[in-house]
């Protein structure tokens, strides 16, 4: 019998490690439009136009990620968190649960297949109740694993809507050791803002965060870098096409406009 049991667990392996859930998040906390410069320690003219134009154009990547990330990323953590998978079939492993986002329920259905270097993913989701929709494939995507199974990068794609199974967005996550290092989303529907992006990441220096970012403005696609400081708040922005020059333009821990250092 044990010799049986030791055989079925060879058969089975384990299951692929999840990728840690801030793999779909891009921190914009530094640029919340209910924030603003403290302008009482200044004298009267002093504006915070160069962070409210970096808080204006990430705006939109922002309103993209709450209004289509919400699900998708509660019920990931779960799996990460709290639930154990069942065996499907050779190297394929599932996780059923429920979550609760706003007071209504979704069931999730994640099913992750491990291949030789990297690990498929699928989550499923079924809105229960009032408004409610059939099963529908919410994102899929890939994390690229080494030797130990643990996931060094990858990409998700995530799907509009029940209603609209379509591609809007592409999520490319790199690690750094134990640490998540880069998340970049693209924005995949078909329109003017399609292939538009804003690329997240952590680094060293007195500006310790950064963001790269290509977005269509209304007429054309522009090119925008923003570094700050994530304890400070100070930072600077760069825009050729909205400043008329390539040069940085910054701001201080108040969030007012200062002239760069």
């Amino acid at each position: 019998m044990a010799s049986m049991l030791t055989g079925c667990k060879k058969k089975k392996g384990d299951p692929p490690i999840l990728p840690p859930d801030e793999s779909f998040i891009i921190d914009f906390s530094n640029f919340e439009s209910g924030k603003s410069a403290n302008f009482s320690e200044f004298g009267k003219g002093v504006e915070n136009s160069n962070w409210e134009f970096a808080v204006l154009v990430t705006g939109y990547f922002r309103i993209i990620a709450a209004s289509t990330l919400v699900v998708p990323i509660a019920a990931f953590e779960v799996a990460v968190n709290h639930n154990a998978p069942v065996w499907l079939e050779e190297k394929t492993w599932q996780w059923s649960y429920t979550v609760s986002v706003a007071s209504v329920t979704y069931k999730a259905r994640l099913v992750g297949q491990i291949g030789a270097s990297s690990v498929q993913w699928k989550m499923y989701i079924t809105k229960e109740g009032t408004g409610g929709f059939a099963e529908f494939l919410w994102f899929d995507g890939t994390t690229n694993i080494n030797a130990a199974g643990e996931a060094t990068g990858g990409k998700w794609t995530l799907n509009e809507s029940a209603a609209v199974q379509q591609p809007l967005l592409q999520i490319d996550w790199t690690k750094s050791g134990t640490a998540i290092a880069t998340v970049k989303y693209t924005y995949l529907k078909t329109g003017n803002f399609k292939n538009s992006y804003i690329e997240y990441g952590k680094t060293t220096g007195n500006f310790d965060s950064y963001f790269n970012i290509n977005y269509y403005n209304g007429t054309a696609f522009s090119d925008m870098d923003v570094e700050w400081s994530s304890t400070g708040s100070n930072g600077r922005v760069m825009c050729a096409l909205w400043f008329g020059d390539s040069n940085w333009h910054c701001w201080n821990s108040n969030l007012a406009n200062i002239v760069c250092p």
